[in-house]
């Protein structure tokens, strides 16, 4: 008895260890980045973990000679209407092969599977190319047809799990009551659909904040740029040694995705557990 009750007590000071060096692994770089936002000078080398001077003059300069605030509407822009985009797209398809037997549905979804397994920048050349020639490029449209068309593969297949999950009894009994099978999307499916929904509809949104290859590929103008590639400007190159205000300007972006996390965190585990069950 002693002999087990010593193991169960060594493993558990192992895994509080393990967590604890993982929590240092995760959280001092973060510190790091939102001390170095108040540290007075500009380089990276002379940042520490506690400043010993605090200032708020990387918040202004970054407000008054960058354009941060068209970085950030352009990025919160593209994001919302990713984000409604992507939601509808994802939904009505996901819904089609939850619902419906058709020739070709199981081809469809092992092709589908298949595109999921290959990034949207493997294909930049041709993106590229494809954009200039419909004079798409430095567009936002541009980017919220890639993210849109780019997010169907691998969340068509989470979100049909889901769906698989709501009893089709449901739909009958609506059919029963004369609604048509739109009507019962919207009054049954969506619905029902919430934690589902609002997962997409955070990680669609999150998309152009963290992206930079295509952004930068597709918008090289200044005034149409997202924050990825706005704050990478302040420190690429030689002559460009703005670390500090690119902490800064980390530090803004973080959050509000912070807040849309810790807000829609329940949704968001009931979503993407509920999506993993297929039938």
């Amino acid at each position: 008895m002693k002999t087990g009750k010593g193991k169960k007590v060594f493993w558990s000071v192992l895994t509080h260890i393990e967590l604890l060096i993982m929590s240092c692994i995760v959280i001092v770089p973060i510190c790091w980045i939102v001390m170095s936002s108040f540290n007075a000078s500009s380089g990276l080398a002379s940042s520490s973990l506690i400043p010993q001077t605090l200032t708020l003059d990387n918040y202004r300069n970054l407000f008054t000679q960058t354009n941060y605030s068209e970085w950030f509407m352009n990025t919160l822009q593209i994001a919302i209407v990713n984000s409604i985009f992507s939601v509808s797209i994802i939904m009505l398809s996901s819904w089609i092969f939850s619902r419906f037997n058709f020739r070709g549905k199981k081809f469809g979804l092992m092709s589908i599977l298949l595109l999921s397994m290959f990034p949207s920048f493997l294909s930049m050349t041709a993106i590229y190319i494809l954009f200039m020639t419909f004079g798409l490029l430095n567009k936002p449209i541009a980017l919220v047809l890639i993210y849109s068309i780019g997010a169907i593969p691998y969340n068509t297949w989470l979100v049909k799990g889901y769906l698989d999950g709501v009893p089709k009894t449901l739909d009958e009994a609506a059919y029963i009551d004369g609604c048509t099978r739109f009507q019962t999307f919207f009054k049954i499916t969506l619905p029902l659909s919430m934690p589902i929904i609002t997962y997409v509809a955070v990680t669609q949104f999150m998309t152009p904040w963290m992206d930079y290859i295509l952004p930068n590929l597709l918008l090289s103008q200044d005034e149409h740029r997202t924050l990825a590639v706005g704050l990478n400007a302040l420190i690429s190159g030689k002559e460009n040694t703005n670390f500090t205000m690119f902490a800064a300007g980390a530090v803004l972006i973080a959050v509000p995705i912070s807040i849309l996390f810790m807000v829609f965190q329940k949704y968001l585990v009931q979503g993407i557990a509920a999506g993993a069950n297929k039938e």
